[in-house]
C-alpha cells in the first residue's frame, strides 16, 4: 500500500523564501517538508508522502527538469511552480511538464493557497 500523501514538499534554495512559505502553509493548516535543493529532494527517502510539490527557481537544477526526473521515477504528486523568471517559453515548458499551477513572483498568499487546494483537495 502506498504511503498516505500528507505533506506539501517545498523545494526552494532561498532560506528566507522557504521559511516564509512554510509559515504561510502552516497558518492554513498544511504540513510541510522543506528542501533547499533539487538534490535534497531526490535524496529524500519517502517521496510518496508528498501531497503536492512546490518548486521555485533552483540554482542546482531547473524545476522543470526536476519535475521530469520525478515523473520518470514514478512520483505523481501535483507540482506548483513559482518563478521570478517568467517568460512565454518558461510558461509553456512548465505547463507541458504537467504542473497544476504556475505562479509568478510576486504572488499572493491567496493564489498559492488556492492552487494547493485545487491540486490537493481534502488536504490541510
Amino acid at each position: 500500500m502506498a504511503a498516505a500523501r500528507k505533506s506539501i514538499f517545498v523545494v526552494e534554495d532561498d532560506t528566507s523564501m522557504r521559511m516564509s512559505i512554510k509559515r504561510l502553509l502552516r497558518e492554513h493548516g498544511f504540513s510541510t517538508l522543506l528542501f533547499g535543493s533539487a538534490a535534497a529532494l531526490i535524496d529524500h527517502d519517502d517521496l510518496g508522502a508528498a501531497a503536492c510539490l512546490i518548486d521555485i527557481n533552483l540554482n542546482d537544477q531547473s524545476g522543470i527538469a526536476l519535475r521530469r526526473q520525478l515523473a520518470d521515477g514514478g512520483v505523481t504528486a501535483p507540482v506548483i511552480y513559482i518563478t521570478g523568471n517568467d517568460s512565454p517559453a518558461n510558461r509553456v515548458a512548465a505547463i507541458e511538464s504537467g504542473c497544476t499551477a504556475y505562479l509568478t513572483k510576486p504572488f499572493t498568499a491567496h493564489a498559492l493557497i488556492g492552487s494547493i487546494q485545487q491540486a490537493c483537495p481534502g488536504i490541510g
